[in-house]
C-alpha cells in the first residue's frame, strides 16, 4: 500500500510540474487578423478559438494546479505521517517551480497540450460560465501588443516580417517612415565631387566630348568658383549645338538656379522640386557656400527606398565616388584625428 501511494504521490507530483511548465502564450495579432484566417482554414480556426478562449486556458490552468498542490500535499501527509509528509510537501512546492523550467519537460508539456488542444478547448466551453464566477487568473490580451510607440518600432516589425512583403515592400516603407526625418545634407552630392563648367568656357568639341564622358544630365556652370553658380547646363540640350559656331557655356546654360539649405527636411525638398518643376537644387549652407547638390532622382530613390537607373547617368555614382575619395581626403602620413 505505501509503494501505491508513494508512485501516486510521485505522479501527481509530475503533473503539477508538467501543468506548471505549460505557457500558452498569445499569437500578437489582431482580433481583426484572427477572424480573418478563421475564414480560411481549419488550423485558423483552431488559433481563433484559443485566443478568444486563452482567458479561460490560464484561469483552467491555475485551477487544476491549485488542485495538484492540495492533493500533492495530502498524499504526502497519508504516505509518510504528519511530520515527515509536511516537511516532504513543502520541499516539493518549493522544488516544483524551478523544476518546472527545465526545457525538456517545456517541450513536453506544449507537445501533449497541443495534440490536445482541440479537445482542452471543447471542455473549456462547456464549463466556461464557471470562469465568470471564478476569476482565477488574468492574461494580457492580444489588442495592446499592436500599439507602436515608434517609427523605429514600425521598422522593425516590418523588416522582421517574413515573405508576407517582398524586398522592395519593406524597402518602400521602411524608407517611407523614415524620410520625413531625413534632411538634405544626408543624402545630397557633396562639394568634393561636383563636377562643374565656368560660363566663360566655350563648347568646342574638345569641350563637349569631356562633358558627355562626364555622363550626368546637368552640370553646374560657375562664375569664379563653385561658391558661385550661375546656371545649370542641360546636356542633352547641347546636341543641337552647332559646332561650328562654338558659344560659350554662359550662352547655353539656364540661367535660373535653385538653392536649398542642407539642413531643410527632405520632406521639404521634395515639395519644392514639385513647385518648381526643376530636377537639380544647389545645397548651400548659412553663410550661403555650395555644400553639394540634390536632384530629384536623389530625393526619389530615398523615398521609395531604390535605385533609379537613369539612362542619361550611365557612370558610377557620385556618392560612392566620394565615399572613395573620402578614404584620401586630409590623410597624410602623419596626420591626427582630435
Amino acid at each position: 500500500m505505501f509503494t501505491f501511494l508513494a508512485i501516486v504521490t510521485a505522479l501527481v507530483f509530475f503533473s503539477l510540474v508538467i501543468v506548471a511548465s505549460l505557457l500558452p502564450e498569445p499569437y500578437l495579432v489582431s482580433k481583426f487578423e484572427l477572424r480573418r484566417r478563421s475564414k480560411m482554414s481549419r488550423e485558423a480556426q483552431l488559433l481563433h478559438r484559443r485566443e478568444t478562449l486563452l482567458p479561460d486556458v490560464y484561469a483552467a490552468m491555475a485551477i487544476k494546479m491549485d488542485i495538484l498542490i492540495v492533493a500533492f500535499i495530502a498524499l504526502s501527509i497519508v504516505t509518510f505521517g504528519w511530520a515527515l509528509g509536511i516537511i516532504i510537501g513543502l520541499i516539493g512546492l518549493l522544488l516544483y517551480p524551478a523544476v518546472a523550467k527545465w526545457n525538456f519537460l517545456k517541450q513536453l508539456s506544449a507537445k501533449v497540450y497541443a495534440r490536445n488542444e482541440a479537445l482542452y478547448l471543447d471542455i473549456i466551453e462547456k464549463v466556461q460560465p464557471l470562469f465568470k464566477v471564478i476569476h482565477a487568473v488574468s492574461v494580457p490580451r492580444v489588442e495592446p501588443y499592436h500599439r507602436f510607440d515608434s517609427r523605429e518600432e514600425l521598422q522593425r516589425l516590418i523588416s522582421q516580417s517574413g515573405d508576407i512583403l517582398s524586398a522592395d515592400e519593406k524597402a518602400l516603407i521602411i524608407s517611407g517612415l523614415s524620410f520625413k526625418d531625413q534632411t538634405v545634407e544626408s543624402i545630397m552630392t557633396p562639394k568634393s565631387v561636383i563636377k562643374t563648367i565656368k560660363k566663360s568656357e566655350f563648347l568646342g568639341p574638345l569641350v563637349l566630348s569631356e562633358i558627355h564622358e562626364l555622363g550626368h544630365s546637368r552640370l553646374p556652370v560657375i562664375a569664379n568658383d563653385i561658391d558661385h553658380v550661375v546656371g545649370i547646363l542641360h546636356i542633352n540640350d547641347l546636341l543641337s549645338l552647332d559646332i561650328k559656331n562654338s558659344v560659350t557655356a554662359e550662352k547655353a546654360m539656364e540661367p535660373k538656379v535653385f538653392y536649398i539649405r542642407h539642413d531643410d527636411t527632405l520632406e521639404h525638398a521634395l515639395a519644392a522640386f514639385i513647385e518648381t518643376r526643376h530636377h537639380l537644387f544647389i545645397v548651400i549652407n548659412e553663410y550661403r557656400e555650395t555644400v553639394g547638390l540634390l536632384t530629384l532622382e536623389d530625393v526619389v530613390e530615398t523615398l521609395i527606398g531604390r535605385e533609379i537607373v537613369d539612362e542619361d547617368d550611365n557612370h558610377e555614382s557620385l556618392h560612392s565616388i566620394a565615399e572613395k575619395k573620402a578614404l584620401d581626403n586630409n590623410s597624410p602620413k602623419n596626420h591626427i584625428d582630435l
